[in-house]
């Protein structure tokens, strides 16, 4: 299930900001910040619903919301800022932290861009956690150890924006596959960030 689409297109989260412009009617105009609920507040047309649209869907909704204002409005959206993808990697590494995910990064390359495995590291058993829904995590065991011992890194997992890498210090006898958000936080030591 780690796998999947490799090229999503980007959906809209809280705080990506848009420039919404008119071809016909530019006095509708705008730039506008996805609020904390999802939703963007349109000059003159009320509230829609941004969060989890990709750029062509919130377009759509746009046109859909002046449909009552403008006869056929023609509408261009352009994504101005957007919160830029992460992965997170906390546990035995040299420097435990947030990392921007600026290219293909693949679980063994997140370890080394976090300084590495310390001498505690229990690098048979990392974890890799991802995102399912806003609630749910899917959460894989991933031998580090074997896979470089192997020097077969085609098994190595790349990563999605979002995904946090826990090296362990002591051996985790029982992971469930899936859990909610707030339960891998006993995982993940905020003071380590």
């Amino acid at each position: 299930m780690l796998g999947g689409n490799r090229r999503p297109l980007y959906r809209l989260q809280p705080r990506d900001v848009v420039e919404i412009s008119f071809t016909v009617a530019p006095e509708f105009n705008q730039s506008l910040t996805v609020q904390p609920d999802g939703y963007v507040a349109l000059k003159d047309a009320g509230l829609v619903d941004a969060q989890g649209l990709n750029i062509a869907e919130f377009a759509e909704a746009v046109k859909k919301a002046y449909a009552g204002y403008l006869h056929d409005p023609q509408v261009a959206v352009a994504l101005k800022e957007f919160e830029k993808p992460y992965f997170i990697v906390g546990g035995e590494v040299g420097k435990p932290g947030k990392y921007e995910l600026r290219s293909d990064t693949t679980l063994v390359e997140a370890v080394q861009i976090a300084g590495g495995l310390t001498q505690q590291a229990k690098h048979s058993q990392v974890v890799l956690f991802r995102r399912v829904d806003g609630e749910l995590m899917e959460a894989r065991l991933v031998n580090l150890k074997k896979l470089l011992k192997q020097n077969d890194l085609k098994e190595d997992a790349h990563l999605r924006p979002g995904d946090l890498v826990y090296v362990p210090q002591n051996s985790i006898s029982k992971i469930s596959r899936f859990l909610t958000k707030p339960s891998v936080s006993m995982y993940m030591n905020s003071s380590q960030f």
